[in-house]
């Protein structure tokens, strides 16, 4: 009897590593784009946030819009050379005095992050991809897949490829930050379509970033979608 027992646990454990998949056994180790900023299968406790100014800048606000109707055209071509995030270089015809501009400078260095909701950020690999898993309204996120081996994420729009690495300045909505960015863009006779997933972390080190966005443009410039998702998560 303890001979036949013997042989079938000999065939049990046999049938079982030839069913197991090579190297199931070891140990993923995630890509160190990831690493870098998390670490994997550890639940972070993020924020949904948005960036505010104090309410005192719409004043400032408010007078670069009337000159903007003063001359809509030198304005649409103005800001085409601005940075994303970051206030328009002075010009007189901003409607600003020098004096004003610097008040409105300073109003927009005292921005603070406003929370929304809060957001559980968990990196993970899932069917041999590796995504980030986020709750609330962060879960959109959740639908995009790494493919390590192309340095892409994979939407249900299609596929999001590896841009320029951020090196963003203090004066920039989030503050001074380095991360790396995918996009994704199409455009067709129907209209156009950018999304983005951006990580990476403040320059003290304190917190990290996961910021996406989505727009979706007819042809006649209609917004069909535009959602912006921040979310922050402490790493100190």
């Amino acid at each position: 009897m303890k001979q036949y027992i013997s042989r079938v646990n000999n065939f049990l454990a046999i049938s079982f590593v030839m069913l197991c998949p090579a190297g199931a056994f070891a140990q993923a180790t995630a890509p160190r784009t990831f690493t870098n900023i998390l670490e994997p299968n550890k639940l972070y406790d993020g924020e949904r946030v948005v960036v505010t100014p104090p309410e005192e800048i719409q004043n400032y606000i408010k007078l670069v819009k009337e000159g903007a109707k003063n001359d809509p055209k030198w304005y649409e071509e103005y800001s085409k050379t601005a940075k994303p995030g970051v206030p328009l270089p002075f010009h007189k015809n901003l409607n600003l005095t020098t004096a004003q501009y610097q008040e409105y400078l300073d109003l927009w260095g005292k921005r603070e992050f406003k929370v929304l909701e809060k957001v559980g950020v968990l990196l993970e690999l899932r069917r041999g991809k590796w995504s980030f898993r986020l709750s609330g309204t962060g879960a959109m996120i959740s639908l995009l897949r790494y493919d390590e081996k192309e340095d892409v994420f994979r939407s249900t729009n299609g596929v999001m490829k590896r841009i320029d690495d951020i090196d963003a300045g203090a004066e920039t909505i989030l503050g001074e930050w380095k991360g790396v960015e995918w996009r994704f863009e199409e455009e067709t006779p129907l209209g156009k379509t950018k999304e983005n997933l951006a990580l990476g972390k403040a320059a003290d080190g304190k917190f990290g970033f996961l910021v996406y966005r989505l727009q979706d443009v007819t042809a006649n410039n209609t917004v069909l979608e535009d959602i912006s998702r921040v979310i922050r998560f402490p790493l100190k």
